[in-house]
């Protein structure tokens, strides 16, 4: 294993003292990962007290978690933290132990890790320590807790997520016993605080196996997005669908790339459908608005869950979006480019590409007209063309100088860009100033000069 160099230092100088110094956890598993995955963050732990672990390093250390034995060391690499190697007390509010003992054995440090896989540790000279088999579950990707399942997940359900999102983008298969301890305390999920679900969860979505563990868990998912568990077996009754709201949820959620973004909105993109459904006369299914309750729900799902409002806000616009049908035109995709902009347009055609795989195979041919609105995207960005006030000939300044102010500057603008962006006015400064003098005249406003 791979040891950066700053670590090393730290479990050399610990060592040095006279203290036993380790790599744990995290680190330790994805590291031995078939393949190798690059940890990104290596702890280490040790038989030192925190108080010696202070007098090693002296003013490279900090206190930032004395109460459960961590200490983090500077390093020209980056902080690294150190933990006392402990035993924890009784978990009363399923986050944290009341009381923690530290101990000298690193064997009883590991024991009270959550699963194997993150209870294995290792050392300088190339020493693995793995009480409880977490290499050969590694080996097998088979993910199972340490000790007793329902004990761990009553101790901090969070543990619950924890192990979804470790199969999710691990690939990890959930043992059996651990799997029914995981359905039998999802209900512990209401007692941990939503920035916490927030955070393992996310981390889930753009998992490679995520749409697989979303399908094994609904009902764990459900417990504090219950909206989920209303689109499991409603059937579309639609030709355009060979699956039920669920299942095509989640076979467009995995042909999206492996973004939050973009998982995040195929997750939500239909979860206004049963509360949208009407059926014709003929039998047929049909869900008229539900690109706009979708988005109503997503908003308050995403609020609940403390998400900040940059992401809640893109997600809710494209799953508002997803369903609008975008011309092939140069007009079409400078309007939605003006609407938009480029990142998020591209977003778009994203969730598109993705919506159309979730759907029955004969309806495949639209990614060719999605292909046709990108490839008029490209030319229009290569060709620089004009979608935003930045990218206008004229400025504020220039309408100031013709005599506008306050509000019919910006509307002025406004309306430039406007046609600029139908095709009516070219994206030149003389002819856009003289459209609006032209405007001005026609309407009856005389404009005055500005002060020289």
């Amino acid at each position: 294993m791979d040891i950066p160099e700053n670590v090393r230092s730290v479990l050399r100088a610990l060592e040095s003292a006279g203290h036993e110094a380790w790599c744990v956890g995290g680190c330790v598993r994805d590291a031995l990962l078939d393949g190798g995955r690059r940890p990104e963050d290596w702890d280490a732990a040790t038989s030192a007290r925190p108080e010696e672990t202070m007098a090693v390093f002296g003013g490279r250390a900090a206190p930032t978690g004395l109460k459960h034995g961590t200490v983090t060391v500077r390093t020209e690499g980056g902080p690294v933290e150190v933990t006392t190697y402990r035993i924890d007390g009784v978990y009363r509010d399923r986050r944290r132990p009341e009381s923690v003992a530290f101990t000298r054995s690193i064997d009883e440090d590991l024991a009270r890790r959550d699963f194997t896989v993150n209870a294995m540790a290792w050392n300088l000279r190339g020493e693995l320590r793995d009480p409880f088999g977490g290499r050969e579950d590694l080996k097998c990707r088979i993910l199972r807790c340490v000790g007793e399942p329902d004990w761990r997940f009553q101790e901090d359900a969070l543990r619950i997520l924890r192990g979804l999102r470790f199969s999710a983008v691990l690939g990890l298969e959930i043992e059996p016993g651990t799997a029914a301890a995981i359905r039998r305390n999802r209900e512990g999920l209401r007692a941990v605080v939503a920035e916490r679900i927030q955070t393992e969860f996310f981390k889930l979505l753009p998992g490679r196996c995520a749409a697989e563990t979303l399908r094994e868990y609904p009902e764990v998912f459900g417990v504090f997005w219950p909206e989920l568990l209303d689109m499991a077996g409603f059937n579309q009754r639609n030709r355009h669908h060979c699956y039920d709201v669920w299942e095509h949820t989640l076979h467009a959620l995995a042909a999206a790339p492996g973004d939050l973004v973009l998982r995040c909105t195929m997750l939500l993109h239909d979860v206004g459908k049963p509360g949208s459904f009407t059926l014709d006369e003929n039998g047929v299914g049909h869900f008229y608005g539900h690109p706009a309750v979708s988005g109503r729900m997503a908003d308050g799902m995403l609020r609940r869950l403390k998400c900040a409002s940059d992401l809640r806000g893109t997600v809710v616009r494209l799953v508002e979006w997803h369903d609008k049908d975008i011309p092939r035109t140069d007009k079409s995709i400078r309007r939605a480019l003006r609407t938009l902009g480029e990142e998020d347009l591209r977003r778009l055609i994203l969730v598109k590409r993705a919506d159309n795989m979730g759907q029955a195979p004969a309806f495949r041919d639209r990614q060719k007209e999605l292909d046709k609105a990108e490839e008029i995207l490209d030319r229009l960005l290569e060709e620089d063309a004009c979608f935003s006030l930045k990218q206008l000939a004229v400025k504020g300044g220039d309408l100031l100088a013709l005599g506008l102010s306050g509000p019919a500057v910006g509307a002025a603008l406004e309306e430039l860009l406007g046609r600029v962006v139908d095709g009516a006015l070219p994206n030149d400064r003389d002819a856009l100033l003289e459209y609006l003098q032209g405007m001005q005249t026609a309407e009856g406003d005389s404009v005055s000069p500005g002060p020289a």
